[in-house]
């Protein structure tokens, strides 16, 4: 099986510092790295370390050629990402010492996929191949609605949120990953177990992966709901954390996991990632995690 991630990639600009910087004032960092992220790109390298076959799709500026050679080194297969002459979608991430952030994205390359390349991925796919995607690229809509009717199984993770874009095609998804506040805004509720009760009544057709930050995971249907408790970590910071988690997550479902193991690695996958600063740096490999499990067994 493989998994087709129509993604972001980024070049994320980490600037450490003691609070959020506010209007009007100038403020040194503490200090800095340029590293490769992306929710797209991100969940791409946690699915390669989890162990499954991974397609990117996506696009950079055709002089950074250092980022196709990095997504190749975690073992993502680039064959899909166009070189074009925008520039490479990149992310301002202020970080504090509680692990908070604040990102500032510019698109860049990452709108520029076209609907001949979005068909000649959906052309290669196979039987149980998945296709995932995020709301930080163009085309969104499109690609979903063309994946679904390729015979593709399609994971959708809309953030960042838009509430109407995310309704218009849920009809086209099988699992929806959304965190508790892009639920409850979707449900058009104020609390987490309102919107579990809403929305599989409202689109009883999709499962929905909710992720509850440290309370862990929750999936629920028509048919079932399971909780995961998260692993109890000092956090340095967050970032990829829900990458991290839904890389390993789907790896794992494509693979054939039964649902719940699946959500237990993929948290696993998550408390090791936020113990670590950056984004793709930070997301561990399958032996990290099979191990940190068994340490807390």
């Amino acid at each position: 099986m493989t998994v087709f991630n129509v993604g972001s990639i980024n070049v994320d600009h980490l600037y450490q510092v003691d609070h959020f910087v506010r209007p009007g004032e100038t403020m040194g960092s503490s200090s800095y790295q340029q590293l490769l992220g992306g929710k797209g790109a991100n969940q791409s390298v946690a699915l390669a370390k989890a162990g499954a076959k991974v397609k990117h799709v996506g696009a950079i500026c055709h002089s950074d050629t250092h980022i196709i050679e990095q997504l190749q080194s975690y073992g993502v297969n680039t064959e899909w990402v166009a070189k074009v002459e925008e520039t490479t979608g990149h992310a301002i991430i202020q970080l504090t010492g509680e692990a908070e952030n604040a990102i500032i994205l510019h698109a860049g390359a990452n709108h520029t996929l076209t609907s001949r390349q979005i068909k000649s991925v959906l052309d290669n796919l196979q039987q149980g191949d998945w296709v995932l995607l995020q709301n930080e690229t163009n085309l969104v809509a499109e690609a979903l609605q063309a994946a679904q009717a390729a015979g593709a199984k399609v994971a959708f993770n809309p953030a960042p949120m838009d509430v109407e874009l995310t309704r218009k095609v849920l009809p086209y998804l099988d699992l929806l990953i959304v965190n508790e506040v892009e639920a409850m805004d979707l449900a058009q509720v104020d609390t987490i177990e309102a919107a579990a009760d809403k929305l599989p009544k409202d689109y009883p057709d999709i499962a929905v992966m909710m992720t509850l930050g440290k309370e862990g995971v929750r999936y629920f249907s028509a048919q079932e709901d399971i909780q995961v408790p998260a692993f109890v970590v000092s956090a340095k910071d967050t970032t990829a954390a829900g990458d991290t988690f839904i890389g390993f997550c789907l790896a794992e479902l494509s693979q054939g996991t039964p649902m719940q193991q699946a959500m237990t690695k993929a948290c696993a996958a998550s408390a090791i990632c936020v113990t670590r600063m950056g984004a793709a740096p930070s997301i561990p490999t399958m032996n990290e995690v099979n191990d940190f499990i068994a340490q807390h067994n």
